[in-house]
C-alpha cells in the first residue's frame, strides 16, 4: 500500500531515499524527488504527507555547502 500524495504535490515523483546501502528497516530516512522545472521535494519516511518544497538553485546551494563543510558544526557538536 502506498501513501496518498499530499495535495499540490505531483503524484508521479520518483523519490530517492538517502540511506546507507546496508540499511535495514523503515528508517526514518529522508527522501528527495526532483519535479518538473525547478522544483525539489523533500520528505521523511516516517511522515510522507509532510513535504517540503524548494528550488533547484537553493538545493544546489545547500549541497555545495554540505560538501564545503559549512554544516559540520551540527554533527561535530561544536
Amino acid at each position: 500500500m502506498t501513501d496518498p500524495t499530499p495535495v499540490g504535490i505531483p503524484g508521479d515523483l520518483a523519490w530517492q531515499r538517502a540511506a546507507p546501502d546496508d540499511a535495514t528497516g523503515a528508517g526514518p530516512w529522508i527522501e528527495i524527488a526532483f519535479g518538473d522545472g525547478e522544483s525539489v521535494y523533500l520528505r521523511e519516511t516516517s511522515a510522507p504527507d509532510t513535504v517540503v518544497t524548494t528550488t533547484l538553485a537553493k538545493w544546489d546551494a545547500f549541497t555545495l555547502g554540505v560538501q564545503a563543510g559549512e554544516f559540520d558544526h551540527f554533527v561535530d557538536g561544536t
